[in-house]
């Protein structure tokens, strides 16, 4: 059977992930208090029930102490159990509460931010003990579902470190969650080429016209050598996600197509997950 528990920071998604689940065929029970806990592993033990996910969180209250035992105790008698950590960075948790005008079930009457604050340290021990944790900071809900769809519907690898690449425009300022940020302005510019003014980094001319500066491709060697080096020390430093920002002048050309190269070439790796997002190509110059 497949045991799950779901975890994590209020606010980063446990509702939705326990909804997915559901719908995907899990039997699923969310806050349960953690003393009946060890009855509910025996009681699923002996069943039919294959899929089962067990919501718990700091809801628990003060006998979230006593989960530590309970799992030790799951893992001494050789149940299988996996947990599934939901994270999230603080600003945004911040801004789903307050927007959502939900209390934090730490905070009381107090500030939200503290409440986070006295979470993070509670969930401390189930974070470190996580076979997978997933940071939902600039997750769409749709891409949450197919990370979770991923790792247990169809039983994919998945990685905890994952790598954003973004292309920017200057004009329209740096973001603002970058980790990395490169600047390719340096490259000749398909704004000025009357043919490929209106047109974006997802068209092969614009492409085409880019790549043909041995600049570029000299540039992602020398990138992609660099983002090879580094993703190591981040992982072996606890980070669990980079986001890589590529920015030209506008945000549609130069930037978009070396995003996509170096998408291209990073496939290749399965040491970490991967996406691409082009910030500014949709914005009027």
């Amino acid at each position: 059977m497949r045991f799950v528990i779901v975890t994590g920071m209020s606010g980063a998604g446990k509702s939705s992930v326990l909804k997915m689940l559901e719908d995907a065929g899990y039997f699923c029970v969310d806050n349960m208090p953690i003393q009946l806990v060890k009855e509910f592993v025996n009681f699923i033990s002996k069943g039919d029930l294959n899929e089962v996910a067990l919501g718990l969180d700091v809801r628990s209250g003060i006998a979230l102490k006593e989960l530590d035992d309970v799992l030790n105790g799951m893992k001494e008698s050789n149940f299988p159990y996996e947990i599934l950590y939901l994270d999230c960075a603080q600003e945004v948790l911040i801004k789903r509460f307050k927007e959502t005008r939900r209390t934090h079930p730490l905070s009381g009457t107090g500030r939200v931010d503290k409440g986070i604050e006295l979470e993070r340290k509670e969930l401390d021990f189930l974070r470190k003990k996580a076979d997978v944790i997933i940071d939902t900071s600039k997750l769409l809900i749709r891409e949450l579902k197919a990370q979770i769809n991923k790792i247990y519907i169809n039983d994919e690898k998945f990685n905890n470190f994952y790598i954003t690449i973004l292309s920017f425009g200057f004009k329209y300022g740096i973001p603002i969650d970058s980790d990395l940020v490169f600047d390719v302005r340096f490259l000749p510019n398909p704004f000025y080429e009357t043919e490929l003014k209106k047109k974006t980094g997802h068209d092969k001319e614009v492409r085409n016209y880019v790549m043909s500066c041995d600049s570029a491709g000299r540039f992602l060697d020398k990138l992609e050598d660099m983002i090879t080096f580094l993703v190591p020390y981040y992982i072996s430093e606890g980070k669990n996600q980079l986001v890589i920002s590529i920015g030209c002048t506008g945000g549609k050309h130069r930037s978009v197509t070396l995003v996509r190269e170096l998408e291209k070439r990073m496939k290749k790796s399965s040491e970490y997950g991967l996406k691409t997002e082009h910030r500014d190509i949709e914005k009027d110059d």
